[in-house]
């Protein structure tokens, strides 16, 4: 298969199918060599037929921006109820747990037992407030300069209020996992008491719906190795899910 437009057209219609391609892998299944893979992607990127990404293409825009809590919790909200629901029957009487901020964080929030037993940590000011209905749950607000668009605090108060605790589960959202890239989110000091966040967490769960798969925020959070469960709808598609298994990541898909 050597041809320009039969490589195109294998190309894309294995990008219509898995959502993302690797450049070693088409050079493999092609037998041509990582300069004409590349060349091919440029050519069809010029065409508005994908996104050139490092390593490989995706069919989606890769970069995301930032939006206020108000505009996200209307994308995906069934999705992502169903994926709060899962999550919540992961919380077990006196857990101590991490909810970061997010839209999927809160409808998690939204799906916790209310007479359960709990101690909260949270960045996330509407967390907190959903919360406060519960009247055996501890929740322990962190301080900080606060992100509009998030409704949540960040900044180094936040961090170093994170040093004196450790926690069962963090429960954590983001606005792009990149299978290379890794986890991020659309602002670098949010990412950064992300971080915190993990490195005081005994497990990390992921709840995302979908489309956030194949995006890239500005601020990394971590590489796809440092999470331990992820928890998404059925838009994932199975490439994206044998990659994440293959890096010791659970999924579960609701």
């Amino acid at each position: 298969m050597s041809s320009l437009a039969e490589r195109h057209q294998y190309i894309i219609k294995k990008l219509q199918k898995e959502q993302y391609i690797n450049v070693v892998d088409l050079c493999a299944e092609l037998k041509v060599s990582s300069v004409t893979i590349r060349k091919d992607l440029k050519l069809l990127e010029d065409k508005n037929l994908l996104f050139k990404i490092h390593g490989g293409a995706t069919l989606s825009n890769p970069y995301t921006v930032d939006r206020s809590v108000n505009e996200k919790e209307k994308l995906q909200s069934n999705e992502k109820s169903s994926i709060g629901q899962v999550a919540a029957d992961l919380v077990k009487e006196n857990d101590s747990i991490i909810i970061a901020s997010g839209t999927s964080v809160l409808a998690f929030a939204r799906c916790l037992p209310v007479n359960l037993n709990l101690t909260v940590i949270t960045s996330a000011l509407n967390v907190a407030m959903e919360l406060s209905r519960h009247p055996n749950t501890e929740v322990i607000q962190l301080g900080g300069m606060m992100r509009k668009s998030s409704t949540s605090v960040m900044g180094p108060y936040s961090e170093n209020i994170l040093k004196d605790f450790f926690c069962n589960k963090l429960f954590l959202g983001v606005d792009g996992i990149d299978l290379e890239f890794g986890l991020t989110t659309t602002n670098m000091m949010e990412a950064h008491l992300n971080r915190q966040m993990i490195s005081v967490s005994q497990k990390t769960i992921v709840l995302t719906d979908s489309t956030k798969f194949g995006k890239r925020g500005f601020g990394k959070i971590c590489n796809i190795d440092e999470i331990d469960h992820v928890i998404t709808d059925k838009g994932i598609s199975d490439h994206t899910v044998k990659q994440l298994e293959s890096m010791g990541v659970k999924v579960t898909i609701v």
